[in-house]
């Protein structure tokens, strides 16, 4: 099996030794998204929800780049620095994903890159 890398403009480059995403197998697997301006790459927000909203758009944009949508996206994970920010985040990622949401885990960590409030990741599948 080949994997693919996929990368856009439309979202933070790497800040480390790692892909934006990579595709293998009809799957595409994005790297944690930090709510970073593409442009500037400076954090975008003070709040746990208006970070959750740029790492969200972030992720969007990698998983677009990997000429996939929001609707193919299987599996979430959220990382977020304080649990008691989980009903805003909530709120926000409702947004993205509306009645048919995929599977997901948020985990509670004691610190992010950047010392941002939160971090996501998604899974996508083209079949």
């Amino acid at each position: 099996m080949s994997r693919k890398i996929i990368a856009t403009d439309h979202a933070p480059g790497a800040i480390g030794p790692y892909s934006q995403a990579n595709a293998a197998g009809g799957f595409l697997f994005t790297a944690g998204q930090i709510p970073l301006d593409p442009k500037t790459m400076e954090v975008v927000g003070t709040t746990a929800a208006e970070q959750a909203r740029q790492a969200l758009l972030n992720a969007q944009a990698v998983v677009a780049a990997g000429g996939l949508s929001l609707d193919c996206v299987v599996k979430v994970t959220v990382f977020i620095l304080d649990m008691g920010e989980f009903a805003a985040i909530n709120e926000v990622y409702a947004e993205f994903f509306g009645d048919n949401p995929p599977a997901r885990s948020v985990v509670e960590v004691a610190r992010l890159p950047k010392d941002v409030l939160v971090e996501i990741e998604m899974v996508a599948y083209s079949g």
